[in-house]
């Protein structure tokens, strides 16, 4: 059962991107891997608009003071297990604007950061290939999780058992 839960996660992931303010290059490209060109669903992946049922955030842009709650908002409502991937040279180091004075910087400041796609924009070839190491760490993150899940399921019918 355990083995089934955690294939079905990583063959079936779901994803949702947010845009934190970039210049749309990196969007773009996102969405042009969702064209039958790249065609990522062929990996099983599908993008949808909720965060609590996307096992993938794709992040593209640079952090600021402004957007940092919204983007740390749509993570914290992700259901574990949850990996995050930072898009184009703006979302992994805050890009040309990282000095400037509303600028937190990259991702990796505000949540934490599995896989990193540089590029200014990276090409869509670039951004399946960190979705792909995405899913590996996703496939990691979801046997630890599973165990705890498992293990506490033991536990209630042990307890169910006993009465």
């Amino acid at each position: 059962m355990k083995s089934l839960i955690n294939k079905s996660r990583v063959k079936s992931p779901w994803l949702i991107h947010f845009d934190c303010g970039s210049c749309n290059g990196c969007d773009i490209e996102v969405l042009a891997c969702l064209t039958p060109v790249y065609d990522i669903e062929r990996f099983g992946i599908l993008n949808v608009g909720n965060p609590k049922h996307a096992d993938i955030l794709l992040v593209t842009g640079t952090v600021n003071h402004r957007n940092k709650k919204a983007l740390k908002n749509v993570y914290d409502q992700m259901p574990e297990p949850k990996v995050v991937v930072a898009i184009g040279a703006c979302g992994t180091t805050g890009g040309v604007f990282r000095e400037a004075y509303n600028v937190v910087g990259g991702v990796d400041k505000v949540i934490p950061v599995d896989a990193y796609v540089s590029g200014c924009a990276p090409k869509p070839e670039a951004i399946i290939d960190g979705v792909i190491i995405a899913l590996g760490k996703l496939a990691e993150k979801g046997k630890r999780v599973d165990q705890g899940i498992f293990e506490r399921l033991e536990q209630t019918q042990t307890n169910i058992k006993k009465r």
